[in-house]
């Protein structure tokens, strides 16, 4: 791929070179990103969202919270239904009647979790430290009884006490865990304070490192990339960042972060994430902000005369890598800031063609209308220059 990233963009302590079936990047779209304030996805969306998390070529998704409903537990079995190749999951509470309701629909494995904070064992759950850890390593045994994947998340992880995380990782481990997860249920935790946790958590603890993060401070996406560079090797996204409240780290950002600002060479078809994107806004009817990062419309826009003038000569002078990379394309916006270069790019992507003398005259009509404050689109462009030909 044409691509050029800074020549500092090391990373001390991180193989860059690692194999990627070492990592995972697993989605949470169809269960986290659901419980987004006013979204609800029929089994119908869950299953054309599912599709497209397929073909994208993630090893696992996160299908839902079987216990939720009737609808939730058909739709989960849809998914099955249809054989993907990416591994289908389900969250539930360290309760065995949950894993029973997972187990019924047939999913490769589990998430199963427990608040670990002081706050949520005192206010939420009323229960002591060591009903929780009993509770957590007895759910591990039961679903692994069942000959399923199973991951055991430490639910609002980066608010408890480090030595009582440790002891649920060591115990939930030995109980058979698959993986354990660190949830930063409130995007309460800072990059480097997110570094020192995993370390200390990997130093510890012989298992696979998952990391689940909330954007409350805007920091899911760092905070995720932070944990990996520690030694997480297990990431959970959502498509657009969706979710509770500020959302999630987003999918899109944390797979091209790996693929190009860390090298990892994941075989995702990297084309696919557009469309997906787009699919979630179409479903979520939450509009993908214009300067979204991959997938925004903006991402590949271009207005100001110098920068087209360059792109045209060479995309990577202003572009960290090719548009269609990741199914986007670029376009040259007509505005105030545009020059000679930006109307030849729109006159020739319009087949439209005026007299040398005359395209000064198309770029003062731009910017006056531009600072009018109206959108110069394809069709406003279109009338003006059928009005120069017109006096011609």
């Amino acid at each position: 791929m044409k691509s050029f990233v800074s020549p500092y963009n090391f990373v001390e302590g991180v193989n860059i070179k690692e194999d990627p079936k070492n990592i995972i990047v697993y989605d949470t779209t169809l269960r986290d990103g659901e419980q987004t304030p006013g979204v609800c996805f029929s089994p119908d969306d869950k299953l054309e969202i599912a599709l497209k998390i397929d073909e994208l070529g993630l090893p696992q998704m996160e299908a839902g919270f079987p216990v939720v409903s009737e609808g939730e537990r058909r739709a989960i079995r849809n998914i099955m239904k249809a054989s993907l190749t990416t591994e289908v999951l389900a969250l539930t509470r360290t309760i065995k009647s949950d894993i029973d309701t997972a187990l019924s629909c047939d999913v490769d494995g589990i998430i199963t979790f427990i608040g670990t904070s002081d706050l949520h064992l005192n206010y939420k759950l009323k229960i002591s430290r060591e009903k929780a850890l009993s509770a957590a390593v007895d759910a591990v045994e039961y679903a692994k009884s069942h000959g399923i994947f199973v991951a055991f998340t430490a639910e609002d992880c980066t608010r408890a006490d480090l030595d009582f995380v440790l002891q649920l990782f060591k115990q939930t481990t030995e109980a058979g865990a698959d993986r354990i997860h660190i949830a930063d249920t409130t995007g309460s935790i800072r990059p480097m304070g997110m570094k020192h946790l995993v370390t200390q958590i990997k130093n510890k603890i012989n298992n696979t490192i998952g990391i689940h993060c909330h954007d409350d401070f805007g920091l899911a996406v760092a905070n995720s990339l932070a944990a990996f560079e520690a030694g997480a090797r297990a990431i959970s996204t959502t498509v657009n960042g969706i979710g509770e409240r500020a959302g999630n780290a987003s999918l899109e950002e944390v797979v091209m972060n790996l693929r190009l600002l860390y090298g990892i060479e994941m075989p995702f078809k990297y084309e696919v994430l557009y469309e997906l994107s787009r699919l979630v806004e179409k479903y979520t009817l939450m509009p993908v902000p214009n300067n979204k990062a991959i997938v925004g419309d903006n991402v590949f826009a271009h207005e100001s005369g110098i920068h087209v003038s360059a792109v045209r000569q060479e995309p990577l002078t202003y572009e960290p890598y090719m548009p269609e990379f990741v199914g986007q394309k670029r376009r040259f916006i007509l505005g105030k800031h545009c020059g000679m270069s930006c109307i030849e790019a729109k006159l020739e992507e319009l087949n439209l063609k005026v007299p040398p003398n005359e395209k000064e005259t198309l770029i003062i009509k731009v910017k006056e209308m531009a600072e009018t404050g109206a959108k110069v689109g394809d069709r406003e462009f279109k009338n003006m220059v059928q009005e120069i030909l017109s006096k011609g």
